[in-house]
């Protein structure tokens, strides 16, 4: 299996999934660490992936969205984006509604 195939595989075995640097527990960045924060904040089961402990995915996340920073952001399949989005997306309480109409609270 291919690294895209592994990715994509995450994606459907998870509802909600944070590629991120460091894990949900000890997040390595601040952007991450601001993901983190937001998806707890929303009360909601996320899985978190760490790229520093995988060049492989470290890259082919990047090319499997075609968006060149970490953070990411997938809920049921969809990229939402960084943390920055997550944040406006949260702020204007537009992340809150897409969880819901994805019955995921």
């Amino acid at each position: 299996m291919d690294i895209q195939q592994k990715i994509q595989q995450l994606l459907e075995n998870n509802n909600v999934v944070l590629f991120m640097k460091g894990n949900k527990q000890f997040p390595q960045c601040g952007f991450s660490g601001r993901a983190v924060q937001i998806l707890k904040a929303c009360n909601i089961d996320f899985a978190d992936i760490n790229i520093l402990e995988d060049n492989e995915m470290r890259q082919g996340i990047k090319e499997f969205s075609n968006w060149p920073t970490i953070p990411q952001i997938y809920v049921k399949g969809e990229f939402l984006g960084g943390s920055d989005i997550l944040n406006e997306m949260y702020q204007t309480g537009e992340l809150q509604q897409l969880l819901k109409d994805k019955q995921l609270i």
